[in-house]
């Protein structure tokens, strides 16, 4: 971690800008850090944009220096005392913590503590503050202990707003909050997400990130997005994406995650892949990307066709739950289990490689029922990685606020809220039952056995299946060895025996480094073994000559008439179908379908 210390004569004033990015602990109170980290923070990109914006209009004046750092700690040891002493050299700055998750609050609070000890300016942004902000009025415990601090609390996006609190900082005149939630800013022309080369390269696979839109159209109700970013799509234009594009490429990156929450529902999503598609197939830049989208894209016209020219390579997709009871709970009615295999299948013929996140703790959910759930999706649905998630009450969301509204007890430690830990009381399992089917959950997707049918189906479709091997060894070495989730890991665990969490007792040197040295070098033998295990099963299909010709269950051709499957066997599955059959002959007629209408379907014959 290194820190400018320049000035020129033409500006003899410097503003020392260190943008943070925090991580969170693990159950053992060290932070989670990575030789090289899982991908960059998109609202660390974002910022560092408008930062850099703001210093080339010389929001300070012309004689004021502005001098921008970012870190990510998930790939970078963050040292306060060099924080503030860089800080305090220069004469004037402050420490942004941005993009702020409620599993990373506690940490940004053990940064900022000893910036305030030695009067750093300190602000507090993300997703923790702005939920509670929206949903709560930013009534919280945690918030409250950093307004007792003197950290600033910024709630909104900063696009149109950092020029105010630079010149705050710089006169010494910062406000207790910054809040503009109501006022959501544009984004066509904003300036744009980026971050230097050497950010991004201490990220596995050297992919940078850029957000094409923000805001989803639904209303799932343990989502934080809707509440933090609105219900309407905001969008930059093709013009921007092709800007952010090449002013990547131009530092030698060439890896993209486009964060949107639902890329399928940005309603520029044409234009702007035919103009990466332009990119790609006339002036032949070797682009490739991720996105995120919801479980009816399909059904747009072109869209998994134009996504596959563009270069998407991998999609993430918000499957959540194949119960329909679930999903209506959950307000999640967009999701039709009818529609599940047509969507994945649509992917696999354009040789996409799909993720799925599945939530487990459902109200109606119980050990026997999730196991039945996986079973299911191995036999009859052609996804390839399925990433498990506890439901939980995400700061931000109206589950919480129903929660925190109604007294219901909620785990105090925000480090917890990272959907990989119990945070509340199950109706139907104790916290030891639910804890348990969620290690079942992983270990019983990711046998061998159904690992090699995830290859098999992706040679078949003429996929990457060397690039689905080290995905599943990814993922399976995460859950089985590092014991994180694998959307958290990276390569190689880094640890420091000082950067423990305030309340858990400092080890001694000569019991913590053999023991860290023992677990690192562990792992990374077991995890080469897994994956030369999985690689022997890879290339017996590599070199199967009739590979092409694999199919299954799940590959096959049926639909919800089949009656012997299991997708649509349950009494709420079988209702559901009903419900959708009944409303596609009512538009056969001409018979108008409202939304309202369609979501005022009872989901299990209620």
């Amino acid at each position: 971690m290194q820190l400018p210390e320049t000035s020129t004569p033409d500006r003899p004033h410097r503003f020392c800008l260190v943008l943070i990015k925090p991580s969170h602990y693990d159950d053992d109170g060290y932070v989670i850090q990575w030789l090289r980290s899982p991908i960059p923070s998109n609202s660390l990109a974002a910022v560092f944009g408008i930062a850099a914006d703001c210093a080339s209009r010389d929001v300070l004046g012309p004689d004021v220096a502005i001098e921008i750092q970012a870190f990510d700690e998930t790939n970078t040891r963050i040292r306060p005392a060099r924080v503030a002493r860089a800080i305090e050299t220069a004469g004037a700055g402050m420490v942004m913590l941005v993009g702020v998750q409620s599993n990373q609050f506690p940490r940004a609070l053990d940064i900022a503590r000893p910036l305030r000890e030695r009067g750093i300016a300190v602000a507090i942004g993300g997703f923790h503050v702005s939920g509670v902000t929206s949903m709560l009025g930013g009534e919280d415990t945690d918030l409250d202990r950093a307004r007792n601090m003197g950290i600033t609390l910024f709630a909104g996006e900063a696009e149109g707003r950092l020029d105010a609190v630079l010149r705050d900082a710089y006169a010494g005149t910062l406000a207790p909050i910054y809040d503009h939630m109501r006022d959501l800013p544009s984004i066509a022309g904003a300036p744009i997400p980026i971050l230097s080369a050497e950010r991004v390269r201490r990220t596995a696979g050297g992919a940078t990130t850029f957000d094409a839109g923000r805001g989803c159209p639904y209303q799932c109700s343990f989502c934080t997005i809707i509440n933090v970013q609105g219900r309407i799509s905001r969008r930059r234009s093709p013009d921007d994406v092709e800007k952010i594009v090449r002013a990547n490429y131009a530092q030698g990156l060439h890896s993209f995650f486009i964060t949107d929450d639902n890329f399928a529902r940005n309603k520029d999503w044409e234009p702007i892949l035919d103009r990466l598609i332009h990119l790609r197939e006339v002036e032949k830049l070797r682009i490739g990307f991720i996105i995120q989208v919801d479980t009816l894209c399909h059904k747009l016209p072109n869209f998994v066709e134009k996504c596959a020219r563009a270069g998407v390579r991998r999609v993430f997709i918000g499957l959540e739950n194949i119960s329909p009871e679930n999903l209506a709970g959950a307000k999640k009615r967009q999701n039709k289990i009818t529609e599940y295999r047509k969507m994945l299948l649509a992917w696999k013929a354009v040789r996409v490689i799909t993720y799925a996140g599945y939530i487990l703790g459902f109200p109606n959910d119980t050990p026997e029922s999730i196991r039945r759930d996986i079973d299911t999706i191995k036999r009859e649905l052609p996804v390839d990685l399925l990433e498990f998630f506890y439901l939980t009450p995400l700061p931000g969301s109206e589950d919480h606020q129903k929660l925190v509204r109604a007294g219901t007890p909620l785990d105090p430690d925000l480090n917890k809220y990272d959907l990989n830990h119990v945070c509340t009381a199950h109706p139907k399992m104790s916290e030891a039952d639910w804890n348990a089917v969620y290690l079942d959950a992983w270990r019983h997707y990711y046998t061998t056995e159904h690992i090699t049918t995830i290859m098999k189906r992706v040679a078949a479709s003429g996929g990457n299946a060397s690039n689905a091997l080290f995905l599943i060894t990814w993922f399976k070495g995460s859950i089985d060895f590092e014991k994180i989730h694998p959307l958290e890991a990276g390569f190689l665990r880094r640890k420091f025996r000082r950067d423990r969490r305030p309340g858990f007792a400092l080890e001694p040197a000569v019991t913590f480094y053999p023991r860290y040295w023992a677990h690192t070098a562990s792992k990374l033998v077991k995890l080469g073994l897994l994956y030369l295990r999985l690689r022997r099963i890879y290339l017996g299909i590599k070199h199967d000559p009739n590979k092409g010709a694999y199919s299954d269950r799940a590959t096959s051709d049926w639909d919800d008439a089949d009656g012997e499957a299991a997708l649509f066997g349950t009494a709420a599955a079988r209702d559901f179908v009903d419900a959708q059959h009944r409303l596609a002959a009512a538009r056969e007629k001409g018979v108008a379908v409202t939304r309202e209408t369609e979501a005022a379907t009872p989901p299990h014959g209620a």
